[in-house]
């Protein structure tokens, strides 16, 4: 899939418009060390914090995630032995073995892990559902004025002779990358109080902006929109909480004429569980084929078929997040990547961040490229 790429204006202004965000909303929102009113709590826009203003004021405690996961098991423990009471009286007396719901059971199971770290970013226990159409962190929202790489890739290549190139870039060692990410949820509780749909679109550029001979280009911009539909999940694996399981279609693209045209099509799979201060996402998935004209037919062996996403966060504001791929094969076809993400704390919205790369794939027209990257910059908001 090609398309033209955003103009720069476009892509700075979008890229202000998430720095000036977070401030705005600081502006609107009461301090967390001020002593809240009513008058303030009514004040506020989102749902999510007039509520936990309210709790605030009427001296009412948050249920901690463990707490939480702790009454969904005791529901379910009861709700299992109202079951098997259900099927003694239907045994006994040949009569209808239903037995009456308990809203405070199914309450209670519906809102296992509140305000764990995946419940904050997908809304998943019942009580934290906050409606469509509000827009959420999804991927890091940075800039990354020094993007320094081992190895540029001045004659991108792939096994279709319509998108080898035939001459050398000219391209600088060190040039900036800047990348916007967001996600909205379009449908909720498709089943009974569970089952979300998400759109999200990432968009990440690399730009030459040091290469006055070339009239500091923008060397790649790829684009990220995909549709998902996100479960609840309650379960536990080895101290881990499993909360979430996804499926949807992921379409990526660098919107370029060939021979530097590259895209694929997957279906994607995310298994989220966290603990306390940490979130992990496994994400297999399945490529779909583009059939005779594809752009890159080896980008599984290089770009992988799956990858998992580890996050620490620190009460302190410091957050560390590991990210691998790999192409789930043995011999020469054993390939991946490895990125580090470090943010921290700098100055009101603004957080410094840190980012190494290292294997194949760091963007698009690199796919079946190995270099080591490293970035420093500034984070606009977090996404855990």
């Amino acid at each position: 899939m090609s398309g033209r790429p955003a103009s720069p204006a476009a892509l700075c202004a979008c890229t202000l418009l998430l720095a000036w965000a977070p401030a705005a909303a600081d502006a609107q929102e009461p301090r967390p060390d001020a002593a809240p009113t009513i008058d303030a709590c009514v004040a506020i826009e989102s749902s999510a914090l007039r509520l936990a203003c309210y709790d605030t004021v009427a001296g009412r405690e948050t249920r901690t995630p463990a707490q939480a996961d702790a009454a969904a098991e005791r529901a379910a423990e009861l709700a299992g032995g109202r079951m098997e009471e259900g099927e003694r009286r239907f045994n006994l007396f040949r009569s209808d073995p239903q037995v009456p719901a308990d809203p405070h059971m199914d309450a209670a199971m519906a809102n296992v892990g509140k305000g764990s770290l995946l419940d904050s970013r997908w809304e998943l226990a019942r009580d934290s559902k906050l409606g469509l159409f509000n827009f959420r962190a999804y991927k890091p929202v940075y800039l990354l004025p020094a993007f320094w790489t081992s190895d540029p890739n001045v004659r991108p290549h792939s096994p279709n002779p319509d998108n080898a190139a035939s001459v050398d870039q000219s391209l600088d060692r060190m040039e900036s990358k800047f990348q916007v990410s967001f996600k909205t949820k379009v449908v909720e509780n498709l089943f009974g109080d569970n089952g979300d749909v998400w759109t999200a679109y990432t968009q990440s550029s690399r730009w030459q902006v040091f290469n006055g001979d070339v009239s500091r280009p923008f060397r790649e911009t790829n684009y990220e929109p995909e549709v998902m539909l996100v479960f609840r999940t309650g379960y536990s694996v080895l101290g881990w909480k499993g909360r979430m399981a996804a499926a949807g279609i992921n379409h990526q693209s660098n919107g370029r004429e060939d021979p530097y045209s590259r895209s694929w099509n997957r279906v994607m799979f995310n298994f989220g569980f966290d603990r306390e201060g940490w979130a992990l996402n496994i994400r297999p998935w399945i490529r779909m084929s583009d059939g005779n004209d594809d752009d890159n037919p080896d980008i599984s062996d290089f770009m992988g078929r799956g990858d998992a996403t580890l996050v620490r966060v620190l009460p302190n504001g410091h957050q560390f997040s590991l990210g691998v791929r790999h192409s789930l094969r043995g011999g020469d076809r054993s390939r991946g990547a490895v990125q580090l993400d470090w943010a921290f704390p700098l100055l009101n919205a603004f957080r410094g961040h840190v980012q190494v790369f290292d294997g194949y794939g760091e963007s698009m027209i690199d796919y079946n490229h190995r270099a080591t990257y490293f970035g420093l910059g500034v984070s606009l908001m977090e996404w855990y």
